[in-house]
């Protein structure tokens, strides 16, 4: 069992840690939605890029909370960390800035919820218009089934 001091510290570490992650996650989700509403391809690959990089640190700062947890004796789950914060933090400094990084983790929650609302009702539209010019008519049944792919397109030419 560690120290409450070291504990303390450690969360603190890991509390800061978090929150400038998630901030910088807002920001590049932010960015991210601009990048599909502008249809920026090369903008939304580097968003994507950023995104992946924050989402690798929120997984290890998640860890290594988890293993200090463990080490501390407590379930490693929000009960368990909740539990911690009490025994190792008596200023309820640190339960402060906790409050604000699951308020953090929650905006990022929303506004990827809406980039990923986006992306579907995008590809949806695609669908749509790829149905429409390959005569697909998917979502009926023949006597095989579900759909049979019709093999109709337009025949295109070219004459040099």
């Amino acid at each position: 069992m560690l120290d409450p001091l070291l504990c303390r510290d450690t969360l603190a570490r890991l509390v800061t840690d978090e929150t400038a992650a998630l901030e910088a996650l807002a920001r590049v989700l932010d960015v991210e939605h601009q990048a599909l509403v502008a249809n920026d391809v090369e903008a939304l690959a580097r968003a994507g890029e950023s995104r992946h990089g924050y989402v690798a640190t929120l997984v290890r700062v998640e860890e290594e909370r988890r293993s200090l947890c463990r080490a501390m004796q407590v379930a490693d789950d929000a009960r368990g960390l909740e539990r911690l914060l009490r025994q190792c933090d008596p200023s309820r400094d640190l339960q402060q800035r906790w409050a604000r990084c699951a308020s953090l983790a929650e905006r990022c929650r929303n506004l990827n919820d809406r980039n990923g609302a986006l992306v579907a009702a995008r590809m949806k539209h695609v669908e749509q218009v790829l149905a429409v010019i390959t005569r697909n008519t998917a979502g009926t049944y023949g006597r095989r089934g579900p759909s049979a792919q019709v093999a109709a397109g337009r025949v295109l030419t070219a004459q040099a």
